[in-house]
């Protein structure tokens, strides 16, 4: 079991860094950790960088008798590098960069400051283009965008890059590195998933890059449970034997609004297809639930168990059900095939190798488009806010088991088997002032219902 993390981890912490680059002279720096009064750190599985926001006394005596604004000066786009650490000596340590500036109180001897901060990356992605043409395996367009001299050249860790099934050639087009990176991600497949499956997220934490498809941060045997996290009705008492930290605030929110769910394709969905190749027109329905089947599963013969956070899908009422399987649809897609665009072949014979590819697609709409749109939008079918002690140890994308008591009569602790078990952590925040030091957490999960147990319950 992990270390506990008790309540007096929401005791202040300590910020031990927060040293500014100037951009005008690289030698000239200042550390504003004593005047800062709330710092806030953002992760999100959702958007492209990590961010932190700064709110600081700059007195007028900080640089040459001048506010750090004045005397630096603060600008824009300045090396930051952040080192602070909750109660239980968990550091985090990154290198930002100045986003915005926001004078609070500007007066003659001093002034509060708001710094918005965001990675290089951020920043950098205004400045390049992909127009390249690209080959093979989605996880490696990825490895290569983020890794390589000709874009992002990051120096952040970009290994935690799950491999795709799926090949996918293209052309950039001249786009942005962060709009081509969460397109491929929406055309991706895990190994095993064709037919069933599909869809991944890019997302930052402080420990680098990762490219994660929804089935693993489902999965609770690749994904692991990084903290066991309790809400009681008796906040007073000792923290419960095999769970780490007690929820100080929690709030639970149905994300399942039926008819958006339905006009987004988040169950039964139908596409149509055009070979321009052949001309031939297709008609296919599919379903998440993978236990039924649908024509496109059957014909593939696919092995792969979609991997839910919860015990199933929401049941819905069979009284909406359309009477044949290609009638009970709720979105309809349609897409051109790309048969013969852009085939792949290398060295000698390659204008036969890629006249053999001429007839196959580059991309399998049939087998992946609708499947990935099914689970992005099953993904926040069921959502809580909490809020803890502050843990920096948490990062988006870790899993997380959550008990919640049950609503009785009785004032008891009995988990609750609806609401309680696995959740993914898909927004973060982690917050410091001098009240407290706090972590503030979105999960989410795809399906409802408690799935598995606690290693203290029976």
């Amino acid at each position: 079991m992990s270390e506990q993390v008790v309540t007096r981890a929401a005791d202040p912490a300590f910020i031990n860094l927060a040293e500014i680059k100037s951009n005008v002279d690289e030698s000239t720096t200042i550390n504003i950790a004593n005047g800062i009064q709330k710092l806030e750190f953002y992760e999100s599985i959702l958007q492209d960088s990590i961010r932190a926001t700064i709110v600081f006394n700059d007195s007028g005596d900080s640089i040459s008798g001048k506010t750090a604004v004045d005397g630096l000066p603060i600008v824009g786009q300045e090396e930051v590098k952040l080192k602070f650490k909750d109660n239980n000596e968990k550091q985090i340590e990154v290198t930002m960069y100045v986003n915005k500036v926001t004078p609070f109180l500007d007066e003659s001897t001093k002034s509060v400051v708001k710094l918005d901060l965001v990675s290089k990356e951020y920043i950098l992605n205004e400045k390049i283009r992909v127009a390249e043409r690209f080959n093979g395996k989605i996880s490696d367009h990825i490895t290569k965008i983020l890794t390589t001299p000709t874009y992002f050249d990051t120096e952040k860790d970009a290994d935690d890059i799950e491999v795709t099934q799926n090949t996918y050639n293209f052309i950039g087009n001249n786009r942005k590195p962060f709009y081509i990176l969460n397109w491929l991600s929406q055309k991706a497949v895990p190994d095993g998933g064709k037919e069933q499956t599909a869809g991944f997220l890019l997302y930052e934490t402080t420990e680098g890059y990762h490219f994660k498809s929804i089935d693993w941060l489902m999965d609770k045997d690749k994904n692991e449970p990084a903290k066991s996290l309790i809400y009681t009705n008796s906040p007073g008492e000792e923290l419960p034997a095999g769970y780490d930290i007690r929820i100080l605030q929690y709030e639970k929110d149905n994300r399942v609004n039926v008819h958006s769910k339905l006009s987004l394709g988040a169950y039964d969905t139908r596409i149509v297809t055009f070979n321009p190749f052949d001309c031939y027109y297709e008609v296919l329905t599919g379903s998440a639930d993978n236990t039924t089947g649908s024509e496109e599963n059957a014909a593939s013969g696919a092995t792969h168990a979609i991997k839910h956070g919860g015990k199933k899908l929401p049941t819905m009422n069979k009284d909406f059900d359309r009477e044949g399987d290609k009638k009970n649809f709720s979105r309809t897609t349609y897409f051109y095939l790309d048969t013969g665009s852009l085939p792949d072949g290398t060295g000698e014979g390659q204008e036969q190798q890629q006249l053999q590819k001429s007839k196959e697609e580059n991309f399998q709409y049939k087998a992946i488009a609708n499947q990935s749109i099914r689970r992005y939008n099953q993904l926040y079918s069921s959502k809580m806010t909490v809020t803890i002690p502050g843990d920096f140890s948490l990062h988006i994308g870790n899993s997380l088991f959550v008990d919640v008591p049950k609503s009785t009569k009785a004032n008891d602790d009995e988990v609750n088997k609806e609401d309680g078990g696995l959740y993914i952590i898909v927004d973060l925040c982690h917050f410091l002032s001098g009240k407290g030091t706090y972590t503030k957490l979105n999960l989410v999960r795809d399906s409802v219902g408690r799935e598995g147990n606690h290693s203290s319950r029976s």
